[in-house]
């Protein structure tokens, strides 16, 4: 077996073209599926799927049609091209990440990290076409979450994830609802916003019902977001990045979890949370079960369409009226195995949907969220009133004040699965506290760098 950084430059050389004489599949364990033409042949890259019926297999996240919405446009466009899509939950792919990309891999794949797996060299190096395709020319903040480099930080390096969008997370509300708890308009702080959960509550409404159950920690959608309003985006990013000496366990990032705390003992989450999955959320607030929840502007377009003019979205308000605002916002994140047949077209595929007004108005209006690509790029007219007007504008809120993160679901492959979600669910059963939480996280991310 070779070493990690002899297969990385296996893959860039014989993605750019130039004659190798190993091949991929050499290296591959016992079990892995052989190397896609493009990577083991040494042959040049192209910019195209080509004219030939081709089949482009795709592992992505279920319950957002965005994606099989831009696969059937895509194969319109280009009649030559199937897309075989399979998608499961994404705590699923989380665990199966690692054998799925040796097994059986696919050519365009939904991640939760990608550190770990480059790591095992099971992602191919897409820097070649970053720089055929111009991506290297768009704002650096697109990319740079998905470039790591030999240490196996992120931030620089070679790049190894392209996105279809980049989210933004804040809270959604009923307009409805809200009003009956007295809210008007987004609250200015976190004491607003604990009055008008508290007002909810005595109103006999529910008012958060966040999905928290099986391997689906959802609790880390408003514990993340708070950690913004206390602390500074940017070492939240420290610590998701891997850098040296980072930490979460921090004073600020324990009156963030105090916080949360407090709104669980308060009753403001409803009290079946823990058995509680995404879908399951969604229909609730959609069916007016629910006052406010804690999620994504993947949601944008679904909600204009089953909530027209009676939803709203706001940031995680800061401590102070003026203060430091910050939210998840990250790209969707997918990648192209190593062992991939089609890696060509995938790429190609990314470059389209970043391109193509079509595929960015899909992307807009059936996602929720801005598309990748150039910073003068197509973008679609935007209903005015509109929760995805309201999402696009808090992106550009967060831009504005630096105040973007990753993911800290994102950290390493495990801490979500293994450590993050129990101790979520724990912390609301009453058998964890906030700084026990954060002790354990912090242990758990070490132990896990080390791995």
């Amino acid at each position: 077996m070779m070493s990690t950084r002899m297969r990385r430059r296996v893959l860039t050389t014989a993605a750019t073209g130039f004659a190798v004489a190993v091949t991929l599949s050499a290296c591959a364990p016992p079990s892995a599926a052989p190397a896609g033409e493009g990577a083991a042949s040494g042959g040049p890259i192209q910019t195209t799927c080509g004219t030939d019926d081709v089949t482009l297999d795709a592992y992505v996240e279920t319950g957002f049609p965005v994606f099989s919405d831009l696969a059937t446009e895509f194969e319109k466009q280009f009649p030559n091209v199937t897309v075989n899509l399979r998608e499961d939950q994404f705590a699923v792919i989380t665990q199966n990440a690692p054998r799925v990309l040796v097994d059986s891999p696919p050519d365009i794949m939904r991640l939760p990290t990608i550190v770990d797996l480059v790591d095992s060299d099971l992602l191919y190096d897409l820097d070649p076409y970053a720089e055929a395709y111009g991506w290297d020319q768009w704002p650096s903040s697109q990319l740079e979450q998905l470039r790591v480099d030999e240490n196996g930080q992120r931030g620089d390096g070679p790049l190894y994830g392209m996105g279809i969008n980049y989210s933004v997370t804040g809270v959604f509300y009923n307009k409805t609802l809200a009003a009956q708890a007295g809210m008007t308009e987004p609250p200015a702080t976190l004491a607003e916003l604990d009055g008008y959960l508290q007002a909810a509550k005595d109103a006999g409404l529910t008012p958060v019902a966040q999905f928290n159950g099986g391997a689906t920690g959802g609790l880390a959608f408003p514990l993340q977001a708070l950690m913004a309003s206390y602390g500074e985006p940017s070492k939240i990013n420290d610590w998701i990045f891997l850098k040296d000496d980072a930490t979460i366990d921090t004073p600020e990032n324990l009156e963030a979890a105090e916080h949360l705390k407090g709104w669980i003992d308060a009753g403001f989450f409803a009290p079946d949370i823990n058995s509680m999955d995404y879908s399951q959320m969604m229909s609730r607030f959609i069916g007016g079960e629910s006052v406010f929840i804690f999620n994504g502007d993947w949601e944008s377009g679904n909600l204009d369409a089953q909530m027209p003019d009676n939803v709203g979205f706001f940031l995680m308000p800061p401590v102070e009226t003026g203060g430091q605002v910050g939210a998840m916002s990250a790209p969707t994140t997918y990648g192209v195995s190593a062992y991939a047949d089609e890696p060509d077209c995938a790429a190609f595929f990314f470059n389209w949907v970043a391109t193509d007004e079509t595929a960015r108005t899909i992307a807009v209006e059936s996602g929720g969220s801005h598309p990748m690509g150039p910073a003068d790029a197509f973008m679609p007219e935007i209903a005015e009133g509109s929760v995805t007007a309201e999402t696009l504008a808090a992106g550009a809120e967060l831009s504005a004040n630096n105040g973007s993160m990753d993911f800290i679901a994102n950290a390493t492959g495990s801490i979500y699965a293994k450590t993050l979600t129990p101790n979520l669910q724990e912390l609301f059963a009453g058998k964890q506290t906030a700084d026990g939480l954060l002790s354990k996280v912090q242990s758990d991310y070490l132990s896990q760098k080390k791995e």
